[in-house]
């Protein structure tokens, strides 16, 4: 990791820790953790989880981004996309942040469509990931791991470029859904666009079998 990356995530911990800290006496002793795709919140919890989801979440990021590169198989190293990688743990690290915000929101009583604006901001990650799929070397943490897209480099990239239109466009269609309401049909683009490309990582395989090029 850079030390801007670091810096910035670590201003942003302590800025959700301080947010935490601030609203604490506001906060009710059982708050929403989940919302079903109708928008109404449907399981509670109490109110130090706002803690763990929020800066406890970040924190983990940050320590997975640090850590995964050293726990990665010789031949699987990410250190061959690392500025890829950077920008998708990045990404993945202020998704929570922006998750956090929206619940620390709801939690404080104020009218919103907290189910909306959540899924909204899954539908906006699977879009940036998506943009950076065509980059993704082989690993074991990262990307369309099946045992198909592993077993072969060609079902790799094949699998991820085709990965990168279907979760852009699945994403930008969830995200206009979610916006206007439509919380169930949202779920399903965003499902189908990051399915698809499990099942196409076994035709393109099949399809190498057949012609004897594995």
């Amino acid at each position: 990791m850079t030390r801007k990356t670091v810096a910035f995530e670590v201003a942003i911990i302590a800025a959700a820790l301080a947010a935490t800290w601030a609203a604490w006496p506001h906060l009710p002793e059982l708050i929403p953790t989940h919302w079903n795709l109708s928008g109404h919140a449907d399981h509670v919890g109490p109110r130090w989880w706002i803690i763990l989801i929020g800066p406890g979440f970040m924190a983990a990021i940050t320590l997975l981004t640090w850590l995964l590169p050293s726990l990665a198989p010789k031949s699987f190293k990410v250190e061959t996309f690392q500025q890829t990688y950077q920008q998708i743990m990045l990404i993945a690290f202020c998704l929570m942040a922006y998750l956090f915000a929206a619940q620390l929101w709801a939690a404080l009583g104020h009218p919103a469509d907290a189910a909306g604006a959540i899924l909204g901001g899954a539908c906006l990650f699977v879009v940036l990931i998506g943009n950076l799929m065509g980059k993704v070397r082989r690993n074991f943490f990262i990307g369309i791991r099946t045992p198909w897209t592993l077993s072969n480099e060609h079902v790799w990239y094949a699998t991820h470029r085709f990965a990168g239109r279907t979760m852009v466009a699945g994403g930008l269609a969830g995200l206009a859904l979610a916006i206007c309401g439509l919380h169930r049909s949202a779920v399903f683009f965003l499902l189908a666009s990051t399915l698809a490309p499990v099942l196409y990582s076994l035709v393109v395989y099949k399809q190498l079998e057949r012609r004897g090029a594995l």
